[in-house]
């Protein structure tokens, strides 16, 4: 998840204006027949679950699917894409540590890269409070963080400071693990912490923040904390070995990893090619919906405050961003989209 400069290139198709309805015919029905039954994988993070309740929303109200919402975690959901050609969507996959097989199912025309949901981009790193690095400004860098890791303890007791790392399932697990290791955390008396969940995550820099007490970890953007919290990226002087990071860093048995900076993420809409054949102006709307930073960090901030869920976040979204997703979309399905909303 996220900060980088440049998104990988994806395969945005041109919009298709459809040809008007008669006045006794619903949208639905016009869309009900091609497009059917769809799975759209709801992930364990803020942002992914608001998405996957958006294109549920608007597959289901404004293309006539019977969109369904299926929990899913990155790992275990991207093999089951491979494997299984289900889900049929994907909103928000990170798939670094599957990069290659992804491309490779795009190549066979087994799924689509759709779209990039984050139109500017998405940042990983390592992270400290700004607050820190104001007070020691060699916090910016791994060696100088390393050098004072002393301020990262919470007491005199000379237990090891956390480093807090990404919840079981993520694929940044494995990346923070293997940097962990890489950079030698444990030699500076920091000790890897696995959040339970995202939610965890979020507590452990909310709860640091408030405090202004030390942080150091991972984290990405956008997001509503990372739109909330001013954090510092701490530069580990390496640059990034994009080799290293897809052959070792983002693998499982990678047993001798290296130092690297995180790479632009892969971070993708993912549609299967079924679907996209049986339904194309339902993916057309995929191909062309994104967010830009700013706009997600608004939201996923309003989802932090008011303590929302994905559902509220969509009802939220679609009532009172209207100017933002009325582009992505026909008149005529605006009008669809307009109506379902009335009845929330």
């Amino acid at each position: 998840m996220k900060p980088f400069s440049s998104l990988i290139t994806t395969a945005l198709l041109s919009c298709l204006v459809s040809a008007p309805l008669h006045a006794d015919q619903k949208s639905s029905d016009k869309y009900s027949g091609e497009c059917g039954p769809v799975e759209v994988a709801d992930m364990n993070w803020n942002s992914a679950t608001f998405i996957a309740h958006v294109d549920q929303f608007i597959l289901e109200h404004g293309f006539g699917c019977q969109a369904d919402l299926i929990p899913a975690n990155t790992l275990v959901t991207g093999e089951s894409l491979l494997s299984k050609g289900k889900p049929d969507v994907i909103p928000e996959f990170w798939g670094h540590s599957v990069r290659t097989k992804m491309d490779q199912a795009v190549e066979d025309k087994n799924i689509r890269y759709a779209s990039e949901p984050f139109s500017d981009g998405a940042i990983e790193a390592f992270w400290v409070p700004a607050y820190m690095v104001e007070a020691t400004p060699e916090l910016k860098t791994i060696q100088g963080l390393i050098k004072n890791a002393h301020l990262f303890s919470s007491s005199n007791s000379g237990k090891p400071a956390p480093f807090y790392g990404c919840p079981k399932g993520w694929n940044c697990h494995i990346s923070t693990k293997n940097l962990f290791k890489a950079l030698k955390l444990d030699q500076a008396n920091f000790h890897f912490v696995t959040p339970p969940t995202g939610a965890d995550l979020d507590a452990s820099l909310q709860e640091a923040y408030d405090r202004k007490a030390p942080w150091f970890g991972y984290y990405w953007s956008p997001t509503g904390m990372m739109g909330r919290y001013k954090m510092v990226m701490v530069d580990f002087e390496t640059g990034v070995d994009l080799q290293e990071f897809k052959t070792c860093t983002t693998q499982k048995d990678c047993t001798v990893p290296n130092i690297t900076m995180y790479p632009t993420p892969f971070v993708k809409t993912i549609a299967t090619e079924e679907f996209a054949a049986r339904a194309p102006k339902a993916y057309q709307y995929l191909a062309r919906r994104g967010w830009t930073d700013s706009q997600m960090n608004e939201i996923l901030d309003w989802m932090d405050q008011n303590q929302a869920d994905g559902d509220a976040a969509m009802e939220h979204f679609l009532k009172n961003y209207q100017s933002i997703w009325v582009k992505w979309v026909d008149s005529r399905t605006v009008r669809s989209i307009r109506k379902a909303l009335e009845n929330l």
